[in-house]
C-alpha cells in the first residue's frame, strides 16, 4: 500500500515510477536494479538479501540505495574500468522481485 508521498510523487511525476533497487559494486565493476517495488518500505526490506547474494558471490565494495524512478533501461549494467577496457563479464543478477 502506498503511502501519501508516494502518492504526491505519482500524481507529480507520473504512475511510470516505481521503487527500484541500485546496487553497484566495485568488483565486477556493475550496477544491478532490482524491483520493481510498490513502497520504499518494501525496497528497504528487500535490499540487504540482494547485498547478501551478491557478496556470496564475490561482489566486492558492494553499495545500494532505494530510489523511485522509471524502470531502468537494464537490470544489469556492466562499467569498464579506467583503461576502458570492459571488466570481466559479470555472473548473472538474481532473478529479483518482479
Amino acid at each position: 500500500m502506498k503511502n501519501i508521498f508516494e502518492r504526491i510523487l505519482d500524481s507529480i511525476f507520473g504512475s511510470d515510477k516505481a521503487w527500484w533497487i541500485e546496487v553497484k559494486t566495485g568488483e565486477p565493476a556493475c550496477t544491478y536494479y532490482f524491483g520493481p517495488f510498490e513502497a520504499s518500505e518494501e525496497a528497504e526490506v528487500a535490499k540487504q538479501g540482494y547485498v547478501e547474494d551478491l557478496e556470496k558471490e564475490g561482489a566486492q565494495r558492494v553499495q545500494s540505495t532505494v530510489m523511485y524512478c522509471q524502470e531502468p533501461q537494464q537490470l544489469t549494467v556492466e562499467s569498464t574500468n579506467r583503461a576502458g577496457v570492459s571488466s570481466p563479464k559479470p555472473k548473472p543478477a538474481l532473478s529479483g522481485h518482479v
